[in-house]
């Protein structure tokens, strides 16, 4: 594994190299944000105090997942991302009666929804090369959903003339894959 204090732009456009069809990148938008809220929904027990804080393993996860995103050097797109993940915790922290089948059903739903996406992109997802790509999946839909509406468009650019365009893979042709 490659170290995860890559710059953002290295770690996107790395990611990038497994998400060209634009059919998988529209399945990530669905399938991501489900796999972050399951994850949280499922790290919000046990709750316990600290110091006056009400706490749980989601909380100590997040203070490190937010350091990192924060931390490589893109900070609009970090800031972006630490709300989306911190709004997605504060909905997480307020699932109750059976939240560990809401956890578990978010977390394997988003997932099925992602290996859909990687069968029209044929290709693996990013995380089994690079376990750091699991972090970097945030950052990418974020900028997938932000870059047509103007915003971090020398980034996208950077990650493009990286990465290549994105396109729709013809499935019926053999060398599509």
């Amino acid at each position: 594994m490659a170290s995860p204090f890559r710059p953002a732009p290295t770690l996107l456009a790395q990611y990038a190299e497994y998400h060209r069809d634009r059919r998988n990148i529209a399945t990530h938008f669905i399938g991501v944000p489900m796999i972050m809220f399951g994850s949280l929904v499922l790290l919000s027990r046990p709750g316990f105090e600290l110091a006056g804080l009400a706490l749980s393993p989601a909380w100590l996860l997040l203070v490190l997942v937010i350091a990192w995103t924060l931390s490589r050097g893109v900070p609009a797109l970090g800031l972006v991302t630490s709300v989306v993940w911190l709004a997605l915790a504060v909905l997480a922290h307020a699932v109750e009666g059976r939240w560990w089948a809401w956890g578990l059903g978010f977390f394997a739903v988003g997932w099925v929804i992602q290996f859909v996406g990687h069968y029209y992109e044929g290709r693996k997802p990013a995380f089994v090369d690079d376990l750091v790509g699991l972090f970097v999946a945030p950052m990418f839909v974020l900028l997938e959903m932000l870059a047509p509406a103007g915003f971090f468009r020398p980034l996208m650019a950077e990650v493009e003339r990286h990465a290549g365009p994105t396109l729709l893979r013809d499935l019926a042709h053999p060398a599509a894959r």
